[in-house]
């Protein structure tokens, strides 16, 4: 049985798989994951060989956003267990080698926090206010917002509220959705508060946390408009003084939350941060600040030569400029599954909706086959990797749930026109040749909360188990080999020069070269190397097109 963690720097090259609680595995039959349908498949997680899971929020909450609403910072929302629950669930993980990253959202609390109840309830020189972003309105009556940002969910970004006599009061900042009010991050209790969470969390032996929107916690003083920029949180900003994003601010309050986590063994941070260029985002994990951030930009990259070899260089280079490791990452729960965006002709820039390439047919064999080269090219690199839970089993994104039971705010802000991120938060396959997959006990009588594809029967856990050929083989295999050869994982790499368009190649010492063929011919692979493993069946002595493969030299 693996060994407990032990406190070193596990962080620079660690596989942390990201557990969606909701859609992962339900235990008591409700449709909804919990945290013991997780414990239920700790033996999987141990058996594909991640170092850690990192869980979406677990805390009390409307769902308004899906639990990034957050009530309660410090319990457990009732539909996925308790406290005690998640302490349980602690220990047999690290019982199993594997450590657990939870959720922090500090840009915004839930509506229903009890700070913003006080806020809306205490009149208009209530204390409380002083948390959040309050400010009168614009115009003569102050019927207008107060300034021109947008929400990332659509629409304007403030919301009027009514004071308790029934007149008309001041605006809250919402940069999400309304139910998302802002904090203001210039208030001292603010800053105190969150750092008591993060103690209160690493005090419960939690290993480490993600700062969900750490771009986005300071605000321009005087917040003047955006004009003509875009305010769209996922597409980042290569403005130097946007308003609301990426300011140079923020670094402060990261500072303050590394001292907290230097007083923990082992203890570490990943920013979701969209900055505009690697050299922002380097400035997030400088010795003093975060410890890894993710890289979204090799999320979008397409599945293109050029275009990923100059992520992978211009992320090395600026990480490693401040010390810090690279991250990969090829899916997550804000974007559309790889394999679906693999699976259509790809564009000369960054990719990341679906929307994107309206129009363009779709070959779910195509971006399969592309998807299991990326895993090898992922895997490879140097530094860390993060897994979207279901990618080992090949899931692509589900394009036509019924309007019906979408969810996303997206769907709801952006007037019925924006799908949102539903298609890939669709609860995973287990078992079985229909829904629910195993997902929830057979006899629950409730289905799951989102509706899954009959397809999938083919893609269940239990259906590629035994297969040498399947995805989850390919990774259960690479993350063996991954962590047993001494090249991989933290270090360097040194391209292999040739067609770069075409192939990318690159070597690791000792003894590793990884070669990824992003044509739709085969290709020769270099002489005296040894395959390691393989994304699909050679081709005699050529790799084949949209395939990769690992070499010992």
């Amino acid at each position: 049985m693996p060994s407990a963690p032990t406190p070193t720097a596990w962080w620079r090259d660690a596989v942390i798989y990201q557990v969606y609680l909701r859609s992962f595995c339900d235990a008591d039959g409700d449709g909804i994951g919990d945290i013991a349908g997780l414990r239920r498949r700790l033996p999987y997680l141990s058996d594909l060989g991640v170092d850690a899971l990192w869980l979406n929020p677990w805390y009390p909450s409307p769902m308004a956003d899906g639990g990034y609403d957050v009530a309660d910072y410090r319990d457990i929302d009732p539909a996925f267990g308790t406290l005690d629950d998640a302490g349980a669930l602690v220990d047999e993980a690290h019982r199993l080698g594997i450590r657990i990253i939870i959720d922090i959202v500090p840009n915004h609390t839930s509506s229903d926090h009890v700070w913003f109840r006080e806020a809306r309830a205490g009149g208009p020189s209530c204390p409380a206010r002083e948390r959040y972003i309050f400010r009168p309105g614009r115009g003569d009556d102050g019927s207008l917002p107060p300034n021109d940002w947008r929400s990332v969910f659509g629409g304007p970004a403030w919301t009027r509220i009514t004071e308790a006599d029934g007149t008309p009061g001041p605006w809250y900042l919402h940069l999400f959705d309304p139910e998302q009010p802002d904090l203001d991050w210039d208030h001292p209790e603010v800053r105190a508060e969150f750092e008591s969470i993060l103690r209160f969390w690493f005090d419960r032996g939690i290993d480490g946390v993600r700062i969900d929107v750490a771009h986005g916690l300071v605000k321009a003083p005087g917040l003047p408009d955006l004009g003509s920029l875009d305010g769209k949180v996922m597409e980042g900003t290569s403005h130097e003084n946007h308003p609301h994003w990426d300011r140079d601010e923020v670094h402060d309050i990261f500072r303050g939350w590394r001292r907290v986590a230097d007083g923990y063994d082992g203890r570490v941070f990943v920013a979701e941060a969209w900055a505009g260029a690697p050299d922002r985002l380097a400035r997030y994990v400088r010795p003093d600040e975060l410890h890894t951030a993710f890289n979204f930009d090799y999320l979008m990259a397409p599945w293109r030569g050029p275009q990923l070899r100059g992520v992978i260089d211009e992320s090395l280079a600026a990480l490693g400029a401040v010390g810090a490791p690279a991250t990969w990452v090829l899916s997550n729960h804000d974007v559309a599954r790889h394999v679906s965006r693999y699976a259509r002709p790809q564009p000369d820039g960054p990719l990341r909706s679906l929307a994107q390439l309206a129009g363009r047919p779709s070959d779910l064999a195509l971006g399969t086959r592309r998807a299991r080269a990326a895993a090898l090219l992922t895997l490879a690199l140097p530094g860390g990797a993060y897994l979207y839970q279901g990618e080992e089993l090949g899931l692509w994104e589900v394009e036509d749930l019924p309007d019906a039971v979408l969810q996303d705010p997206t769907w709801r802000r952006s007037g019925h026109t924006d799908r949102g991120r539903d298609g890939c938060r669709v609860p995973l396959p287990w078992s079985g040749t229909a829904p629910p997959f195993g997902y929830s006990p057979e006899d629950a009588g409730t289905a799951p909360w989102l509706p899954q594809p009959e397809a999938w029967k083919t893609l269940t856990a239990a259906a590629q188990e035994s297969d040498p050929d399947s995805m989850l083989s390919l990774y259960r295999a690479a993350l063996r080999l991954r962590r047993d050869h001494p090249a991989l994982g933290d270090g360097t790499m040194t391209w292999e020069s040739g067609a770069e368009d075409r192939v990318l190649s690159f070597g690791r010492s000792p003894g590793f070269r990884c070669v990824v063929n992003l044509t739709d011919a085969p290709v020769e692979l270099p002489a005296h190397t040894e395959v390691l493993l393989a994304s699909g069946p050679l081709d005699g002595d050529g790799l084949p097109g949209d395939t990769a493969v690992w070499l010992s030299v």
